[in-house]
């Protein structure tokens, strides 16, 4: 597929509100393709026409089916994010344009900033923080726990979820896994993961941490049905998408003790309504949805999705390609 004479192959890029970014994205495109930058605050005629003239996308996307009617030479929608919930699937894949992620460029991030939500939650660490900048010391240290010899289910064992396999074997836990796509015996053994069904990953674990997309199959996956199943002592651990946890349910199942405590990375609306009740929690600790972008992990990022967009220009299938998981 190469490109026609006296043309190059048009990116459009949704920027970023990280200034950093964008500058490595323009530094990173490769010779032979034309980047075209498109404000976040862009109006839709706006978009309409840079879509029009555009081989690929590159960014954090959101398409209507309009966008797609204009998006005539679109060859591949290239994401930035391990989600591509923003994007409807059955909407692109109507219209022939393949849907990539960024291949596990973040999935160190992720797992590291898993790790660091079960200790927080582990140590109390915001409550004690908080406590010693206001010149409490050591006070009401309450519970502590230690993350050795625990057992950690694993929900989603794709890129993300066999990194955060892989450093949990430095704690020497029990790792348990449950994905509706099992690996091979070999890359199970290599991870040190067990695969059990869901419900008894629920039923026996001691942190349950997700790492699923969104899809219509994994809306709400975490219920009241399936908080009930899990142990008074468990924590719930989700840097993957806030609809994969039915937030009402969590809620009451924090409150009255049904399970210990959560740490969440993601919520259902994001940023949150200041009234949203799991905000007045104190057994819930909170980050912004940041477990993914970090200074180390952006070339990652950047390398294998402009990789990806080299292969299909030059006539090759893309790689990560993504998994509607129904």
């Amino acid at each position: 597929m190469p490109a026609s004479p006296g043309r190059n192959f048009v990116v459009a890029y949704r920027l970023t509100p990280w200034d950093a970014v964008n500058r490595l994205v323009r530094e990173w495109c490769p010779e032979g393709f034309e980047l075209v930058a498109v404000p976040t605050d862009a109006p839709p005629e706006e978009v309409r026409r840079v879509i029009a003239s555009a081989d690929f996308l590159l960014g954090f996307w959101s398409l209507s089916e309009e966008d797609f009617r204009a998006a005539r030479n679109l060859k591949l929608i290239q994401l930035m994010s391990a989600g591509y919930d923003r994007i409807d699937l059955d909407l692109a894949a109507r219209y022939g344009v393949p849907v990539a992620n960024n291949g596990g460029g973040n999935a160190i991030a992720v797992a590291e900033h898993t790790i660091l939500l079960m200790l927080a939650v582990y140590r109390r660490l915001v409550y004690h923080h908080l406590n010693v900048k206001a010149g409490r010391w050591r006070v009401d240290t309450g519970d502590l726990y230690e993350l050795w010899h625990k057992r950690v289910g694993i929900v989603g064992l794709g890129n993300i979820g066999r990194q955060v396999a892989r450093r949990l074997r430095a704690f020497e836990a029990e790792v348990v896994y449950y994905d509706i796509r099992r690996p091979d015996p070999e890359t199970e053994a290599g991870l040190g993961v067990t695969f059990v069904p869901f419900e008894e990953l629920l039923q026996t674990s001691d942190i349950v941490t997700l790492h699923v997309p969104l899809t219509r199959l994994t809306r709400h996956m975490v219920g009241a049905r399936e908080l009930g199943m899990m142990k008074p002592t468990a924590v719930l651990i989700n840097t993957s998408r806030g609809a994969v946890v039915d937030e009402q349910a969590l809620y009451q199942a924090l409150k009255s003790g049904q399970i210990m405590a959560a740490g969440l990375d993601v919520l259902e609306m994001e940023p949150p309504d200041p009234n949203n009740p799991l905000l007045a929690l104190d057994n819930v600790t909170f980050t912004p949805h940041i477990a993914g972008p970090t200074v180390d992990g952006w070339p990652r990022i950047l390398a294998n999705c402009f990789a990806n967009i080299r292969r299909v220009a030059q006539g090759e299938p893309p790689l990560f390609l993504a998994e509607k998981y129904e």
